[in-house]
């Protein structure tokens, strides 16, 4: 079945604005993140007005139940979620990405070893690791948040970066490496990593959301980036109690968090249309 040109067009169109939608949500959490370096309407532990206000000219989401400008304290959200989902999913892709290689090129006990324990690792919600690490750790804070984040990830990076690596492996062109004595490493420099790559770059994108998501979830049970760190998770819990009589509390928060996951969302379903030539052709 053919199909018309202008409905690919269409088509295409469509995608490229995902991927603009994507990159213009996370964008513009990025450069309130940025702006929090330098300055914010208020200081974040300032009791800059009465209890609970309303929105207002002066403090534009109103106030938390101490005081505080909610308006900072979002901001000051944006950056510590951005931290934390950047850093866990480096975290996540580099232990990742070794462990898949290392299965990919093991022989095939010890793949199917790794394989196992890497679809056990998988069975247990993210969230639920995270919450195992920083239970065992010294005390929560935003490091170990981090760690624990980016070890949760980890096996779901691994368990694809070896299914595509040993598709790679298959390819003639690695057997023509191997017998011109192109050794492994330079095989994984040269070929597998840069062709396994689009399809996990796909993947990090997602599981960066899955880390804001996660952060904002441990801040919420107060395990995660400890007072006076404004997490959008400890914000909502902050604000439970007051959530009828100040719903803005827990509204502008909720919206910040789920902007920046859309946007992430978006933005690797526009990284998997590129990538994905077959599809970018419908």
């Amino acid at each position: 079945m053919t199909i018309p040109a202008d409905t690919a067009i269409l088509s295409r169109k469509a995608r490229s604005w995902t991927l603009v939608a994507g990159l213009a949500l996370v964008g513009l959490h990025l450069v309130v993140a940025l702006l929090t370096l330098v300055w914010t309407p208020f200081d974040p532990t300032e009791l800059a007005g009465r209890r609970l206000e309303a929105p207002s000219l002066l403090h534009l989401a109103g106030t938390d139940r101490l005081g505080r400008d909610l308006l900072t304290q979002i901001m000051i959200g944006s950056r510590i979620a951005l931290t934390v989902g950047t850093a866990a999913v480096a975290i996540g892709a580099v232990l990742g990405t070794t462990l898949g290689l290392l299965a990919a090129f093991a022989s095939n006990w010890l793949d199917d070893a790794l394989a196992a324990a890497l679809d056990i690792l998988i069975a247990f919600p993210t969230l639920l690791i995270a919450m195992l690490v920083v239970a065992a750790s010294d005390g929560a804070n935003l490091s170990t948040a981090i760690l624990a984040l980016g070890l949760g990830l980890s096996p779901i990076v691994a368990r694809l970066a070896r299914i595509l690596a040993k598709r790679v492996l298959l390819m003639d062109y690695i057997t023509a490496a191997r017998t011109s004595g192109t050794s492994w490493p330079a095989i994984v420099r040269i070929h597998v990593l840069p062709n396994i790559w689009p399809g996990l770059s796909v993947n990090l994108a997602l599981q960066f959301g899955l880390a804001v998501i996660a952060e904002a979830s441990l801040s919420y049970l107060g395990l995660g980036a400890p007072p006076p760190n404004a997490s959008w998770g400890r914000l909502l819990q902050e604000a439970q109690g007051t959530v009828f009589s100040a719903p803005i509390g827990a509204i502008t928060p909720g919206i910040a968090l789920v902007s920046l996951v859309i946007g992430i969302n978006l933005l690797a379903d526009g990284l998997r249309e590129r990538n994905d030539p077959a599809r970018s052709e419908r």
